[in-house]
């Protein structure tokens, strides 16, 4: 019988893993729990070789794109701390990168009445369009438009640093930035800076930067969750399991290889 390992440090939910069993077994395999472990070797000794590893994308875009729209809330509110704030109808929001979570932010902040940006040179501008978004060609263009920028582009070899000091000094009075990508992205140093010249810049992020408590100085224009949040919802959290389940099936079955990520 061939076995499936389902491993992780925090379990999913009792209904995420009750339907990946319900998956599993009735394709006629065996699962194996792993969960709560604390060495990476109990994982290693787990595993068999020659294994196939995958992921689950955009199982947990909706999260993703319900958070930043929080985020960017929460910050024009000033935290909730009781200072008069802004409201986001009519400002400009620029989606940096307009894949599945860059689309469903647009989507929301549209109905919320902003005025929606997009730039991505991977998405074709027509499909940008459809979903409410003007097409800006360059990121420099895209962040001396908008008020607000939602970050979404993944980290690698060219993004890296690549939020740095000359694209957001360009940015309108009252900027924020949001960003529930990756702190990879970010040039730490050049966005210290700005907030030391920029007392109306804003920056909140779902994973703290190395130079966190430099930012904390700058009080409440400055917010870091105390972990990332994105996935962290009991929806995401069964969609990314069943998820899973299906594929390892279909592998199993079809050798369909479509989410595989070891080659």
């Amino acid at each position: 019988m061939k076995k499936v390992l389902l491993a992780t440090e925090k379990p999913f939910a009792k209904v995420a893993v009750d339907g990946i069993r319900k998956i599993i077994e009735s394709a006629g395999y065996e699962l194996i729990l792993l969960e709560k472990y604390s060495d990476k070797n109990d994982f290693i000794n787990a595993v068999a070789k020659e294994i196939v590893v995958m992921n689950t994308p955009g199982q947990n875009s909706n999260a993703v794109a319900e958070l930043a729209v929080g985020m960017m809330i929460y910050m024009s509110r000033g935290q909730f701390k009781g200072n008069s704030g802004i409201e986001l109808k009519g400002k400009t929001i620029g989606i940096h990168a307009c894949g599945a979570v860059g689309k469903l932010v647009s989507r929301i902040v549209y109905g919320l009445g902003m005025d929606v940006y997009g730039c991505d040179p991977f998405v074709k501008p027509l499909s940008i369009k459809s979903h409410e978004i003007k097409f800006i060609e360059t990121a420099n263009k895209l962040y001396s438009t908008c008020q607000f920028v939602s970050l979404h582009i993944p980290a690698n070899e060219q993004t890296q640093k690549s939020i740095n000091y000359d694209l957001l000094i360009n940015m309108p009075k009252g900027a924020i930035l949001i960003n529930t990508a990756r702190k990879e992205v970010i040039d730490e140093a050049g966005l210290l800076k700005i907030m030391q010249e920029r007392p109306d810049f804003k920056y909140i992020t779902d994973i703290a930067p190395d130079n966190n408590a430099e930012m904390l100085k700058f009080g409440d224009r400055y917010y870091a969750t105390p972990k990332k949040q994105g996935a962290e919802t009991a929806e995401a959290n069964i969609n990314a399991g069943v998820a899973a389940a299906n594929q390892i099936v279909n592998y199993f079955e079809k050798g369909d290889k479509k989410f595989q990520v070891n080659f």
